[in-house]
């Protein structure tokens, strides 16, 4: 019991050191090479990259201005028989599903996130619920968030209108956020919005 429990506890520690230190060298390089500024760096990610992208807004904020999440599984309890290399149901792992989720750190993040998902999306891993749950707890806590829903797509978009909506929104996210936003850090004023691209705001 013992052993198990620090296994689970090196597992998850090793994954997150990685995951930041891997974003930190990538951060340094670009910086390094003067092709970005140490404060206008956004981070974004579709799917398994979505999860990353919501891990390091919440393991490592003063890396990123500000994120872009599409289609990501957020919240790990919803897969409970598994998930990538996980092979233990959520019942046999308990702990290490809900600290693998960002769902649970929702009130850590507080840089301004984007969340995309299609509105039909029927991976099993990534259902949308993922992204509304997801959503609605950064809402409760604050943080500055959009929700936009993509109608009739599933895992991938395929429309020419989805597409050039999701341009078109993470073109003008990036441009408030990033290009043309100082930084924006832990007192920044909440505003969530949730929009279904085919209801309309």
């Amino acid at each position: 019991m013992l052993t198990d429990s620090i296994g689970f506890h090196f597992h998850i520690f090793r994954y997150v050191e990685q995951l930041v230190a891997s974003a930190e060298a990538a951060v340094d390089e670009v910086v390094r090479r003067g092709v970005a500024h140490p404060n206008k760096i956004a981070i974004g990610g579709h799917s398994y990259g979505a999860f990353m992208t919501a891990n390091l807004l919440a393991h490592a904020p003063h890396l990123f201005c500000c994120g872009v999440a599409r289609s990501g599984a957020y919240n790990r309890t919803l897969t409970p028989f598994g998930f990538q290399n996980e092979e233990r149901t959520l019942w046999e792992a308990t702990s290490t599903y809900v600290e693998m989720s960002p769902f649970m750190l929702a009130n850590k993040i507080k840089k301004p996130l984007l969340v995309v998902h299609g509105e039909e999306d029927n991976n099993p891993g990534t259902l949308t619920m993922q992204s509304e749950r997801f959503f609605n707890a950064l809402k409760g806590h604050g943080a500055l968030c959009r929700l936009v829903l993509l109608p009739f797509e599933s895992h991938g978009y395929s429309a020419r209108e989805s597409i050039m909506h999701l341009l078109w929104e993470c073109d003008r996210w990036l441009e408030k956020f990033c290009v043309n936003s100082p930084d924006i850090g832990h007192d920044s004023k909440s505003s969530s919005q949730n929009e279904n691209v085919g209801g309309g705001e």
